[in-house]
């Protein structure tokens, strides 16, 4: 059974890498196969059938049953795009669930039997358990409240427990433990929430794994990844160059490496090298063709004519071609393309209206602010080209998106200025956004954004009272703008910071402001 799920497993990951219906059909397959192992392994005691098996060895195949049951469920969302798949995909999951609960209850009893390959069972029921109370617990709370409706559950504190333990005990799950840590602390915290990641403790489940293996793809990508975030970019595209000529066999590594490398050249405004990286995904990556095109163009707007010259392609022309490439991924549109295409249609116009400064919003869509703001020189020279195109936009006849270049570039300031320690006139930048929001045409996610902001600005000085309002006016009171879901996920994760801090009589952080 563990053979049947570990080369399933594999294939899965090839799948969710290239999006390749031959893929994701042929690990389908497998692990359907892999379940069907498992199922002959379990005693259907309710039925009581005679088993053969001993009680340990039925605990074993009950745990790879659950993780051959939420793998396929992963695989029936990418797969088709009907209603059907994903009602069944949700009643693999919620199966998958229910036998992780059991198990775990089991594992708590006194009558649970304790053999030489406990430790592996007890791995597993670590990870199951641990990774669904740490997903839930990140979902925006309207989500979770008809989730625990059909009887779902997560906690954000005991997830991690579950997994930290099954990292550190050697067993044959630990491996997928630390790998589900390590997203966590580096790519969800800061994608889904606000930063709260913790660096140090990625680092440390790291260490080992990189000194054994010093030449893995996947351990210099993490390694890339924390360097980054801690704003050592330039030890951050060593760690990716590095990474890209670790292997090559499988290119989706190469092209998660140059979307990192894309970013670190957009903190450190380094628009040709970036250009160059949203090239390369452009051609040879089938994510998100949209995006990249869009991100090319971005680019291009911040150079001057001269500079633009050696380019074929124009900034305009670009833009133009975003609303063609749209695609959908589990019958959904990525939300990402799905904001640069509501970008871009301000050049669709016979006389476009150019966009103030398209790398850096799309930088806090990607909350890389959080990154630069570890570094001050990082923040100031981001400052400075925000600076440069408000100066722009001043110089500009005012026109019907006037405001929502301004408050775009206000948001932006404002972010600024908190991580340099300038509360006030960050407090006054976010206010600003609020003070226009009749105003603005299209970019109505900038207000929702700005409460968050705001209410994270409060949260630092102490304020949780006054944070928790902010919050909860940014989730009540606004609906159907971009990015909405990805909002609600930090959202949820500030409130959950407010609220915990202000139970424990925390204060993060007293301006002297």
């Amino acid at each position: 059974m563990y053979h049947a799920l570990t080369y399933a497993t594999v294939l899965e990951m090839q799948a969710m890498m290239t999006f390749d219906p031959a893929d994701i059909s042929a690990a389908g397959n497998t692990m359907k196969d892999a379940q069907a192992v498992c199922q002959r392994c379990v005693c259907v005691l309710e039925m009581g059938s005679t088993c053969h098996l001993s009680a340990l060895e039925e605990l074993h195949a009950e745990v790879c049953y659950a993780e051959c049951l939420l793998q396929r469920a992963a695989l029936t969302f990418l797969q088709d795009e009907n209603m059907i798949s994903f009602i069944k995909g949700g009643i693999k999951v919620r199966n998958s669930y229910q036998i992780y609960k059991e198990l775990h209850a089991v594992l708590l009893s006194s009558t649970c039997v304790h053999g030489d390959s406990h430790g592996h069972f007890e791995g597993g029921v670590k990870l199951g358990v641990g990774a669904f109370n740490l997903m839930l617990s990140m979902l925006p709370s309207r989500i979770l409240k008809l989730l625990e409706f059909v009887g779902f559950s997560g906690n954000k504190e005991f997830g991690l427990q579950q997994l930290q333990e099954g990292s550190s005990a050697h067993t044959f799950r630990a491996f997928l433990c630390n790998m589900l840590l390590l997203c966590y602390h580096t790519f969800m915290s800061f994608i889904l929430g606000t930063g709260e990641g913790d660096v140090e403790d990625a680092e440390k489940l790291l260490q080992p794994y990189l000194k054994q293996h010093p030449k893995g793809a996947i351990f210099l990508f993490f390694a890339g990844r924390i360097e980054e975030i801690k704003g050592n970019l330039d030890a951050a595209i060593a760690r990716f160059e590095e990474c890209c000529e670790a292997q090559q066999q499988w290119k989706q590594f190469h092209h998660m490496c140059y979307w990192e490398l894309m970013w670190c050249f957009t903190y450190k405004r380094r628009w040709k090298m970036a250009y160059f990286y949203a090239d390369l995904l452009s051609k040879e990556s089938a994510w998100s063709k949209a995006t990249y095109v869009y991100m090319k163009g971005a680019y291009l707007s911040m150079l001057t004519n001269e500079e633009c010259q050696p380019f074929v392609e124009s900034e305009v022309a670009l833009f133009r071609q975003v609303p063609g490439l749209k695609q959908k991924i589990a019958g959904k549109s990525l939300p990402t393309e799905k904001f640069a295409i509501r970008k871009a249609r301000r050049y669709l116009a016979e006389t476009p209206h150019p966009l103030p400064a398209p790398p850096l919003e799309m930088m806090y869509i990607w909350n890389g602010y959080t990154v630069i703001g570890k570094h001050k020189d990082l923040t100031e020279g981001m400052l400075k080209t925000l600076d440069e195109a408000q100066k722009n936009l001043d110089h500009t006849t005012a026109a019907e998106f006037s405001v929502d270049d301004q408050c775009v570039l206000s948001l932006l300031k404002g972010l600024c200025l908190k991580h340099l320690g300038r509360l006030e006139e960050a407090e006054h930048y976010f206010t600003l956004v609020l003070c226009n929001e009749t105003q603005i045409r299209l970019d109505h996610y900038l207000v929702p954004n700005a409460l968050l902001e705001h209410g994270l600005l409060c949260l630092e000085q102490g304020r949780q009272e006054e944070a928790i309002k902010l919050l909860e006016a940014a989730k009540q009171n606004y609906k159907h703008y971009s990015m909405e879901s990805r909002t609600h996920f930090r959202i949820q994760a500030a409130l959950h910071k407010a609220k915990a801090t202000l139970d424990n009589g925390i204060h993060p952080l007293i301006s002297s402001s």
